[in-house]
C-alpha cells in the first residue's frame, strides 16, 4: 500500500520497511507562492469589486457613464485576474520507485527514473531541475528556492528514490 507524504514532511518518518519494499510516495507543494496566489487573489476580487461599486458617472457631463454591465464585467476581470494568479499554485512533483510526476504552471510530465540522470538544485537557481540523459533539464516549479528547507527536504527525497533506482538496476544487472 503507498503511503502519501505531504509538502509539509516530505521525507521525515520514512519506515525502512517503506524504503526496503519501495512503497513510498513523495508529494511535494510549494509552501509560499501558494500563500502568495490565494492572498493576491482575494484582495483582485476584492479590489475590483470595490472599483465596480464605485463606478458610477455622473449624468450628462459628457465622458460618459457607467452602466450595470460595466459593473458586473469590472467584476468578472478581478475574477479572472485571482483565477490567473492562482494558476501559480498548480505546481506540484509526486516520486515513487518507478518514476516521477512533475506539474508545472504550464505541462505536466510523467517519467521513469530511467530517463532521469540526476535531481539539481543550483545555487542561485529559483527552482530545482531534472536533468535527463538526453541533455534536457526539465524545471520542478514546485520545489522553491523560497521554501527554503522545505526545498531542500524535497530535492533529498527525490534524490533518494532516484538512488534508490539506481541500486535496484545495478542490483539486477549484477545477477
Amino acid at each position: 500500500m503507498n503511503e502519501r507524504r505531504d509538502a509539509t514532511q516530505p521525507s521525515a518518518g520514512t519506515s525502512e520497511h517503506e524504503r526496503a519494499t519501495g512503497t513510498e510516495l513523495i508529494c511535494l507543494r510549494p509552501r509560499r507562492i501558494r500563500l502568495v496566489c490565494w492572498v493576491s487573489a482575494i484582495l483582485l476580487v476584492v479590489v475590483f469589486s470595490l472599483i465596480a461599486t464605485t463606478l458610477t458617472g455622473p449624468t450628462g457631463s459628457g465622458y460618459g457613464t457607467f452602466q450595470r454591465g460595466d459593473q458586473v464585467a469590472m467584476i468578472g476581470l478581478g475574477i479572472m485576474f485571482a483565477l490567473g494568479a492562482l494558476l501559480f499554485t498548480r505546481p506540484r512533483v509526486e516520486a515513487d520507485v518507478r518514476g516521477v510526476r512533475v506539474r508545472n504552471i504550464i505541462g505536466s510530465y510523467e517519467l521513469p527514473w530511467e530517463v532521469v540522470r540526476g535531481v539539481r538544485f543550483d545555487r542561485g537557481a529559483p527552482w530545482a531541475a531534472l536533468e535527463l540523459y538526453d541533455d534536457d533539464l526539465l524545471p520542478v516549479v514546485a520545489l522553491q528556492a523560497a521554501d527554503k528547507q522545505l526545498a531542500v527536504d524535497g530535492v533529498r527525497a527525490l534524490r533518494r528514490l532516484h538512488q534508490a533506482h539506481l541500486t535496484a538496476v545495478t542490483e539486477r544487472a549484477a545477477r
